[in-house]
């Protein structure tokens, strides 16, 4: 019995170790979809719901921050691999826009300190990856032109947005310098629209003029509405926030055109990307098994929701109102499925004594798409 128990302990030390080596840097989406859920439900007045969903996600988070630090302390050539790797880097920047996430989801309920603490740190880790995603992406291409455009690359436009709308919501606490902050959300919403920009025309001009198969079009592939929808969400909250800088007062209407003309942008891909889906588990049969890429269409559900409210609330648009309660209950019907296609997964994972927690996907399952 004791030679048994003590097989059973080291197996189980041996897959954890193997899930903390092999973590996917981008599981963090699964606190961004979580948490913009619980948001959007807080604002629609389910404040039961809510709060369930913000303690899942506060687990979620502590478990994936220890597991990334474990992993920094004793993986560190695995994790600065992914680090290193254009295909990989800027799956980190889902720890910046999840901790912008909860921190709003911690504000919302009283943790005003937490909240910006947590700003501070997201601001912090914002600043790192961005420059190190972009210098990894110019200077660690293979090839002679960069030969890759994967939805990855919109995570850093989520993540820079969402540390905007977090450092709005604790521009309070900053006192009479509260006026700075707002102004420097207005130049990352800015940074984040022109971001957009360049990565839309790039990927456009792939999907829509080059060959395209089934194995291309992965879940992460929703960002691209999701980045449109939370940049809609930012814009909609600097339009209801008062400015004390009259340059901002007379920038008014170009954000609130361009909040506008985004979430339209978010819309008109919701049907396309539906198209895409159904082309490649239906007509080409592709397995629709679970990989942590989901959570990365779970989020764009949650924020088109929460963009469509606060932009209703912003210019006055009751009808937009309305969408959003009809797709906070899709959002978390979808969250409800990938939560449950994770925790049968991890469970058969953990029989088999495989790794991992990230195992549950291919390394290379990064949302690639390939230029001709």
């Amino acid at each position: 019995m004791a030679e048994t128990a003590a097989i059973t302990a080291r197996d189980c030390y041996a897959t954890c170790r193997t899930w903390i080596e092999t973590l996917f840097p981008g599981y963090f989406a699964l606190v961004m979809a979580t948490g913009i859920i619980a948001n959007a439900m807080w604002f629609e007045g389910h404040r039961g719901i809510s709060n369930v969903l913000l303690v899942v996600n506060v687990v979620a988070f502590v478990v994936l921050l220890a597991m990334t630090l474990l992993r920094g302390l004793v993986f560190f050539r695995a994790l600065w691999r992914d680090l290193t790797d254009p295909k990989l880097v800027f799956a980190f920047f889902t720890l910046v826009a999840a901790t912008d996430v909860l921190g709003v989801g911690l504000g919302l309920r009283g943790y005003g300190s937490v909240a910006l603490v947590m700003w501070f740190a997201a601001l912090g880790l914002w600043l790192a990856l961005t420059y190190l995603g972009f210098t990894v992406l110019i200077l660690g291409n293979g090839t002679e032109r960069t030969d890759i455009i994967f939805g990855g690359w919109l995570i850093a436009i989520v993540a820079t947005e969402a540390v905007a709308l977090h450092g709005v919501f604790v521009a309070p606490y900053f006192g009479a310098s509260a006026a700075q902050l707002v102004l420097f959300s207005h130049m990352l919403w800015g940074v984040g629209v022109v971001l957009y920009a360049i990565f839309i025309v790039l990927f456009a001009h792939r999907v829509f003029f080059a060959p395209v198969k089934p194995e291309h079009l992965t879940p992460i592939l929703w960002v691209v509405m999701g980045a449109a929808a939370i940049s809609t969400n930012a814009g909609a909250v600097l339009i209801v926030t008062d400015v004390a800088q009259p340059f901002l007062t007379a920038m008014r209407p170009f954000v609130e055109g361009a909040t506008l003309v985004m979430w339209a942008w978010a819309t008109w891909w919701i049907p396309l990307l539906v198209a895409f889906g159904i082309w490649t588990h239906i007509v080409h049969r592709q397995p629709l098994t679970y990989t942590p890429l989901f959570w990365s269409l779970v989020f764009p559900l949650g924020m088109y929701a929460l963009a469509s409210l606060r932009l209703a609330q912003a210019a006055d648009i009751g009808a937009l109102a309305a969408l959003s309660r009809v797709m906070v209950w899709i959002a978390l019907a979808a969250w409800s499925l990938t939560a449950v296609g994770l925790v049968v997964t991890l469970w058969r994972h953990w029989q088999r004594g495989e790794g991992g927690a990230s195992g549950c996907v291919p390394r290379r399952a990064t949302g690639v798409v390939k230029l001709p």
